[in-house]
């Protein structure tokens, strides 16, 4: 029996049952397209976040206060940041004097209540300078961003964001109104465009105002975090530790900062997210072995039900391995079909989420495609095994009589 009549007469085989074959494709399909769509949202997540991130520029140094050492490992202690020494404004402007350094923006974060006539909300208030704008690549809806001014400069102007613009003032233009967040009151200059979360702000839902305002708000002597944006790429490296050595030097020889880069941010989430995908994508490739065990199930039903087909076969003289190979050959064919058509169901699905969430590109990487169907066809091989060994050894007599 040539190649081409045993792949010949497992397709004959599987046409010839429709039902049964309509059940094994339906059991392997559904495994690969549950591993296309799961890797799908894994990898959706990991580009929408690291893109949310590279919004905030390839050139960008975020100073922290404490070393990741003291204020507890890993990410943690980047975020808490716990310090006996808060970082200052004397310590931005101390930063600027690197020539590898193009713009720096301290940054004061809190929360206030927020009123205007007889409308009142609690907001989250930015306190920054004029060079933030750049730095995190906003757009102007109305008016101006925050003047340009020496850093210890309280000025009583802000910027709103577009949610906070359109709760207080509706469709009016509220360029030269009075806004009052706690005791303090301050003039609208500007609307930020409406652009979401980007990087770690909700740009929508926050009211800017120079650093030093900011300070006299919330009675803080020192900054959340300094944001730095270095000349180019390449001297990243340099000016991270030009950063360090002067605030070294201004904390009494004390390296109590840590400073965290980009590209250091980018890696930590494509490492998480990558992980998080790969996890998702192994949890889906068990019902692939599932759906290897119906498989093996249904061929050995199919080996009964075959029995007299086998002895004839036998009777004219097929050999043992022959008819091993048909049965595997028939296992594998049912594997790939299934495979194919789970890889269009699955991309289809991911088609259909881009389109209800266009703002998160969904797309399965190749490897999980490859390997979904890659363990679809190994499952119809190795669970193909048992059913062709039991119709390869059957006696040819004894078949053709049904037996």
């Amino acid at each position: 029996m040539r190649a081409s009549d045993t792949s010949r007469l497992a397709l004959q085989s599987i046409w010839r049952y429709p039902l049964r074959t309509a059940m094994l494709l339906l059991a392997i399909a559904i495994g690969v397209a549950a591993v296309v769509l799961l890797t799908a949202v894994g990898e959706g997540a990991r580009r929408y976040v690291t893109g949310e991130f590279a919004a905030l520029g390839t050139h960008l140094l975020v100073v922290l206060p404490g070393k990741t050492e003291t204020a507890g490992a890993g990410a943690a202690g980047m975020l808490i940041g716990e310090t006996a020494r808060d970082l200052t404004l004397d310590d931005a402007s101390a930063i600027l004097r690197s020539g590898r350094i193009a713009k720096v923006a301290p940054v004061v974060v809190g929360s206030g209540n927020a009123s205007w006539r007889q409308r009142q909300r609690e907001i989250t208030v930015l306190g920054t300078t004029a060079e933030m704008l750049d730095i995190q690549h906003w757009r102007m809806q109305l008016g101006q961003f925050l003047p340009q001014a020496d850093l210890d400069v309280a000025s009583p102007v802000c910027v709103l964001g577009e949610v906070v613009r359109r709760e207080f003032f509706d469709n009016a233009t509220p360029l030269g109104e009075w806004l009052r967040i706690g005791d303090t009151r301050c003039r609208v200059i500007g609307v930020l465009a409406q652009a979401g979360v980007t990087g770690p702000f909700d740009t929508d839902e926050i009211v800017i105002m120079p650093v030093a305002s900011a300070q006299a708000l919330f009675n803080a002597a020192g900054v959340f975090r300094i944001l730095a944006e270095a000349i180019s790429r390449e001297s990243m490296p340099s000016a991270q530790r030009d950063i360090i050595a002067i605030v070294k030097a201004r904390h009494q020889g004390e390296e109590d900062i840590t400073v965290v880069t980009q590209d250091a941010v980018l890696s930590t989430f494509d490492t998480i997210f990558g992980m998080i995908t790969t996890a998702l994508g192994g949890i889906a490739a068990v019902s692939l072995i599932v759906a290897g065990v119906l498989i093996m199930n249904v061929m050995l039903v199919a080996v009964t039900q075959r029995t007299k087909e086998i002895g004839l076969l036998k009777a004219l003289g097929a050999k043992q391995k022959q008819i091993l190979l048909l049965f595997i050959t028939e296992a594998v064919y049912l594997s790939v079909f299934g495979a194919l058509l789970g890889l269009i169901l699955g991309n289809a699905g991911t088609a259909l989420m881009r389109t209800v969430f266009p703002s998160v590109d969904f797309a399965a990487p190749v490897w999980a495609m490859a390997a979904a169907v890659a363990i679809a066809v190994g499952s119809g091989l190795v669970f193909g095994i048992l059913p062709a060994s039991h119709a390869a050894r059957l006696d040819p007599v004894q078949a053709l009589a049904g037996r």
